[in-house]
């Protein structure tokens, strides 16, 4: 979809005023039509965290030997990198744009554990005890990242509050509360936060109760990777930025082409996450979803006054599909997700979605009316990849199994990811972690397309359906108060 398709389509459905309306009806609409057009232009090619580095890392030419290659400089990849170096591997990572390009520089920048687990997809295939270990792994995480901050000392704008998943209607409030439940049977504890206490808080008033955890918080995941990108640099990892791989070849020592040259390892890391499926490997297993974001100009000091929010908790929603809305240190409104799409094939074209962008602004309106005005600073998409189960899928292939992978981050990345990639170097180095070892489980496949597309955004369809069910009556039930 065109931005003019969308700005047309959303003329028409916005239109209310009958043909021979007034002249003061229409300037309206076309004022409206205006800041919808000019909200839709501040589309970003790149994620909203990141712009291309100032010391851009060569391409790699010629050949190189090295003792592991990774391929993706994303948390996983760099992580992965820096577990290695600290060891006294050399390693090469092989990055196609820039490191933080991808799933890195364009997530929400949520530090979460296990809040928000999809458990009713896996909790019955795995079972309560490797579940109760993967929900220690999420947990875990978030202290990993949380200690390496620390140690490479990377100014990534932390906000270490906490979050909340919350319910903007009470017909959610159930949901909530189960989760909470079977969230504490396997050891991750949270509190519920009725309506009172949420405004004590200081919580916008859109979100009515929520299922709030202390541990983890917000933080800009550009300048996260950036971090982890300078420190890899500084401890001699070979970053080579602008370099795809084109194909690999398997063996004892494994040989990858790249455009200009070759690298050559007995081991290999495939970091690439959503983009894996186009690499040959795990196309049956995971699928990247196109998610899309937002974010607005930088609040005033009267709208930060009148918005509350003294903490700063990232929010997500109880919805089928959540929304997210997060705060940044800039005072900048950073909303998330809402609708997704799965591309046909597990393409991943680097393209606007402005229908996507569209909801976002709605919801944005929805969850803060006195935001109605406000001026969009950017827009942007990305993939996140996704499995059958919405749970990590980590291990080794190949004759020699050493070629290990790490895919199927499900929008729990920044902590999940991280913390992946770490244990990969720690296994690589001849020490397996048990949280690794409760990773992995059967993940099921998914349907061949056009099956797999049909199904997949079918299925998308009517979760946005019910979705927009509550929000109407959201809606409805403020018209009422007016």
């Amino acid at each position: 979809m065109t931005r003019r398709t969308f700005v047309k389509g959303a003329a028409v459905a916005a239109a209310v005023v009958p043909a021979m309306a007034a002249a003061g009806g229409a300037r309206a609409e076309s004022v409206k039509e205006a800041k919808i057009t000019a909200d839709l232009e501040k589309y970003r090619a790149l994620g909203g965290w990141v712009e291309k580095p100032d010391d851009p890392q060569p391409q790699l030419e010629g050949d190189v030997h090295a003792d592991v290659i990774i391929v993706g400089a994303g948390f996983a990849g760099l992580s992965a990198a820096l577990g290695l170096a600290a060891r006294g591997a050399k390693v090469v990572v092989l990055e196609r744009e820039f490191a933080g390009f991808g799933a890195s520089g364009r997530n929400a920048g949520y530090l979460a554990g296990a809040l928000g687990l999809e458990y009713d997809l896996f909790l019955k295939n795995v079972g309560n005890e490797k579940a109760r270990k993967i929900v220690s792994f999420y947990e875990e995480a978030v202290n990993f990242v949380e200690r390496k901050l620390k140690e490479y000392e990377i100014d990534c704008d932390y906000n270490q509050s906490g979050l909340i998943r919350a319910g903007i209607h009470p017909s959610q409030e159930e949901n909530v509360r189960e989760g909470m439940r079977i969230a504490a049977e396997l050891g991750c504890q949270s509190e519920f936060l009725d309506q009172a206490q949420m405004r004590a808080r200081g919580i916008p008033p859109a979100f009515l109760f929520g299922n709030y955890v202390p541990r983890g918080g917000t933080l800009n995941p550009g300048k996260y990777v950036m971090g982890l990108r300078r420190r890899a640099i500084r401890a001699g990892v070979k970053i080579y930025e602008k370099t795809p791989l084109v194909s690999y070849t398997e063996g004892p020592i494994i040989k990858v082409q790249t455009p200009r040259g070759s690298a050559s390892a007995p081991v290999m890391v495939l970091a690439t996450n959503a983009y894996t499926p186009q690499l040959g490997l795990l196309a049956d297993k995971v699928m990247p979803l196109r998610i899309s974001a937002i974010e607005t100009e930088p609040l005033s000091a009267a709208q930060l006054a009148a918005l509350g929010w003294p903490r700063r908790e990232g929010i997500v929603t109880a919805h089928f599909t959540m929304e997210s809305h997060r705060l940044t240190a800039n005072n900048t409104l950073v909303v998330t997700t809402k609708r997704i799409h799965y591309p046909y094939g597990s393409k991943t074209p680097n393209v606007p979605d402005y229908d996507q962008y569209g909801e976002l602004r709605m919801a944005l309106h929805d969850r803060f009316p006195t935001l109605k005005d406000i001026a969009l600073r950017a827009c942007w998409s990305g993939y996140i990849s996704f499995a059958g189960d919405a749970l990590p899928v980590v291990g080794a292939t190949g004759a020699h199994q050493n070629i290990y992978y790490a895919a199927g981050c499900s929008g729990h990345g920044v902590g999940g990811q991280s913390l992946v990639g770490h244990m990969i170097a720690e296994r690589i180095r001849g020490t397996e972690d048990p949280l690794l070892a409760a990773l992995r489980h059967d993940t099921p496949s998914t349907l061949p397309e056009p099956l797999r597309w049909c199904v997949v955004n079918g299925a998308l369809g009517v979760t946005n359906m019910l979705d927009d069910r509550v929000n109407s009556k959201v809606r409805d039930a403020a018209a009422r108060r007016v």
